[in-house]
């Protein structure tokens, strides 16, 4: 064999074992960074979708845990009403006997009796759940707990900028007021 021979041979078998995959008017990279290019953007879109669909289930995760807390704050309230009104009526039966008997006897003694125990009834009923009524004669005047109706010259000088008279009851429910008491103030 000859040169030309063995550098035919020697061609022959370096392209059988080296897989060009160029096109013989491209470069021979040109190919390889579009499907670079192409699986990084591909990769990227399947990375969008998957954040989008992670944003969905949140938002939807997110409103159903708002709607399930509104039902319960609802059927709290309205479980908690339900009890209140409950514990009040032994209190209206007790106001509806002793309407029948204001009509039925004259004894003034004993009508007073059984409406200071229905009242008493009421009171305790209320405190059950809570209920506290705060004192305001003879306090001082407290914008936090009071609300001024009016205001006259106080009897005596020790006696300004404090409470005279008290118009309405305020009341508690486990230390938060739920009703200003109403006053008279002296100037």
């Amino acid at each position: 064999m000859d040169m030309e021979e063995k550098d035919i041979k020697a061609n022959e078998a370096t392209e059988s074992t080296m897989n060009i995959n160029a096109d013989e008017n491209a470069a021979g990279t040109t190919h390889l960074n579009d499907n670079v290019e192409e699986s990084a953007v591909d990769k990227l879109k399947v990375e969008l979708n998957e954040q989008k669909d992670k944003y969905l289930r949140l938002a939807a995760d997110f409103d159903n845990y708002r709607k399930r807390t509104a039902k319960e704050k609802y059927e709290l309230i309205d479980s908690a009403s339900k009890d209140v009104i409950l514990s009040l009526l032994d209190v209206l039966d007790d106001i509806d006997r002793a309407e029948i008997q204001l009509e039925n006897t004259t004894d003034f003694e004993q009508n007073k009796e059984g409406v200071k125990l229905v009242f008493n009834k009421l009171k305790s009923a209320l405190q059950s759940k809570g209920l506290k009524s705060f004192e305001s004669i003879h306090t001082d005047f407290d914008v936090e707990k009071h609300e001024a109706i009016s205001e006259i010259d106080a009897p005596s000088n020790n006696l300004q900028g404090k409470v005279l008279d008290e118009i309405q009851k305020g009341y508690y429910i486990k230390d938060k007021i739920i009703r200003f008491a109403k006053v008279v103030v002296g100037k």
